[in-house]
């Protein structure tokens, strides 16, 4: 009993044993824990403080910057001359947050009783922003936006930078936000190709919306760049000296130059407008092409507005009816005929044709314009004196496929490409598609429809011996480094051979003829010393209450060619339903003196010799 007693208590012995050398083993780890996480502490506190300490200070002072927006300048738009048309000034917007404005000055007159109240504050930062604004923005509207119960709120139209900054300066709770604006010179001088560009608050830059400001948007508005200011602990606007960074550089908006000629763009709008108003018209269009380059010297449409208005931004006079609105052309289209049968050597302009009062064509009976029994009209009488029998006559001779190709190639049924928005590419049916009647309208310019920019582009491939140019407005653009970049120059087509335009464009004088009996249909359009060639036009209007041609509204269009002996503009006019007349040609002949004098086109030579437009 006594063996087995003493057993027991050695094994109890090294149970204990046990237990102690295990707590000293768990001790002996957690001081090896312990001194690992200190060298670990350690050594983080190393890389921060040393290595690490130069990166943490820069990211404690990044909390402290304020990033800023630098504005791209917004190119100009000028014209073929160099003059301005429009350009984009920096300007400041008044504010205030009143709840701030009220807290900050309370606190401070409470902390000194000779500070203003907050009422007096008010009145008297009104007083001084009246006065050294000189009214533009009046006292009363500073009192009514400060005493009114708005949160925060902008005031009073936009100043200039500096008045700006002084009343900042003297009232520090105004505040003056950047704006920029666009500035029109000219006025309504070509607003229907420039189109106008407006402050957009979201963006905080001027942003193009109608015309070649939308379009050119990407080219004139330049990349913002972006800076960043370190500011003194508890305020975002004490910016430190010299802590400025530029971030991203700011890249300025190019320059763009346009081919209109602005004296004469202001000539034309108003002869034009003019012109409509006493012919009781209900609207109308004009373009000046040169005859050579196909560049666009003019465009104007009898409506027009401010761009630095917006009182006169109205639906019927922002848009561009020039390139924007077809028209059946009447009577201008015979030019196609004409070029189409010398071209293929099926007539010569002294070609006698007996013309019939009327013609069967296509299931239609088509008459001319003044009664008449058969006579005989040489081919450049048919042209002058307009016969729709005569020209349907040589048509079926010159046939569909030969006049559908022509069509093409003097460029209808196609937009010209000239980078106005909303271009129109007119209606020219589709060879496939033409009905029995379609090839008794199509000569005499009806079933088929052109924008007046179109209709001077045909005119303007006769007088450039026979190739027409696709009509631009822009000439190139400017850099910010003032590198020049020319706008690529469309490639010509070739219409007829230089023979031909210069033949039908001789058969063009006689439209303008005033000799008696072998008068054209538009001598009011001649220019006295000058060889003038072109052509007269009306169409009827489709009435929309039964889709057919109206008896009593009509298209009036001309087109001519100044000098005609070596010419230099072409001139399309469309009139919308003149209602005192039906001839476009005395406009012409006002729109023709002003050119030849404006660019000093010397006279004709010789005179127009006499035409035998009708065989007696």
């Amino acid at each position: 009993m006594a063996r087995r007693r003493n057993t027991r208590v050695v094994r109890g012995n090294r149970t204990a044993r046990t237990d102690v050398a295990g707590s000293l083993r768990r001790l002996r780890v957690g001081r090896l824990l312990l001194v690992a996480a200190l060298v670990v502490a350690g050594a983080k506190l190393v890389i921060v403080q040393g290595f690490e300490a130069s990166a943490l200070s820069e990211r404690a002072r990044e909390q402290l910057a304020t990033p800023e927006v630098i504005p791209a300048e917004r190119g100009s738009i000028v014209d073929s001359n160099g003059r301005v048309l429009a350009f984009s000034t920096e300007a400041r917007q008044l504010y205030a947050s009143l709840v701030t404005l009220e807290e900050k000055v309370s606190r401070a007159h409470a902390k000194n009783p000779d500070k203003p109240t907050v009422e007096e504050y008010k009145r008297d930062a009104a007083a001084y922003i009246g006065r050294v604004t000189h009214g533009k923005v009046s006292e009363q509207q500073v009192l009514d936006a400060l005493f009114s119960d708005n949160g925060f709120l902008y005031f009073g139209p936009l100043i200039d930078p500096g008045t700006a900054h002084r009343i900042t300066e003297e009232y520090t709770h105004i505040g003056a936000e950047y704006r920029a604006v666009r500035q029109y010179p000219a006025g309504s001088v070509a607003a229907n190709i420039l189109g106008a560009a407006t402050w957009r608050k979201e963006e905080r830059k001027i942003r193009g919306l109608l015309g070649l400001e939308n379009t050119l948007d990407p080219v004139l508005a330049g990349e913002d760049g972006t800076k960043i200011s370190s500011t003194a602990q508890g305020s975002s606007s004490l910016v430190i000296p010299g802590s400025k960074k530029i971030l991203k550089p700011v890249q300025p908006g190019s320059d763009v130059r346009l081919t209109i000629d602005s004296d004469l763009q202001y000539v034309l709008q108003q002869k034009l407008a003019d012109y409509v108003a006493e012919m009781g018209a209900e609207g109308g269009s004009a373009v000046v092409l040169d005859a050579q380059t196909g560049q666009v010297r003019a465009l104007a449409n009898d409506k027009t507005f401010d761009p630095g208005d917006q009182d006169t931004w109205t639906d019927e006079k922002l848009g561009n009816p020039a390139v924007t609105t077809p028209f059946e052309p009447g009577s201008v289209n015979k030019v196609i005929t004409a070029a189409g049968a010398i071209e293929h050597g099926i007539v010569e302009p002294d070609t006698v044709l007996q013309v019939p009062g009327q013609i069967a064509m296509g299931g239609s009976t088509i008459d001319d314009a003044w009664s008449h029994g058969t006579i005989p009209l040489t081919f450049t009488g048919v042209l002058a004196k307009s016969s729709n029998v005569g020209t349907l006559m040589t048509a079926q001779k010159l046939g569909k496929d030969r006049f559908s190709a022509l069509m093409e190639r003097f460029g209808l049924g196609r937009k010209t490409g000239i980078a106005l928005p909303g271009e129109s590419s007119g209606r020219v049916p589709p060879r496939k598609q033409w009905s029995g009647t379609t090839f008794a309208n199509l000569p005499i310019g009806q079933g088929l429809s052109m924008t007046v920019l179109q209709m001077a582009g045909m005119y303007q491939a006769i007088a450039n011996d026979g190739v027409r140019i696709p009509p631009r407005i822009i000439a190139g653009k400017v850099k910010p480094d003032g590198t020049r970049v020319p706008h690529p120059r469309p490639e010509g087509v070739r219409v007829v051979s230089e023979q031909t335009a210069d033949t039908v464009k001789d058969m063009l004088r006689a439209t303008v003829q005033d000799v008696p009996g072998q008068e054209g249909t538009a001598p009011e359009a001649d220019l006295k010393g000058y060889r003038i060639a072109g052509k007269t036009g009306t169409a009827q209007q489709v009435d929309p209450s039964c889709g057919c041609y109206s008896n009593s509204k009509y298209w009036t269009t001309f087109a001519g060619i100044v000098p005609a002996d070596d010419p230099r503009y072409v001139v399309g006019i469309m009139l919308d339903n003149p209602t005192k007349t039906r001839s476009a040609a005395p406009l012409f002949h006002d729109i023709a003196s002003y050119l030849t004098q404006r660019y000093g086109i010397p006279l004709s030579k010789k005179p127009a010799p006499e035409v035998t437009l009708r065989v007696r």
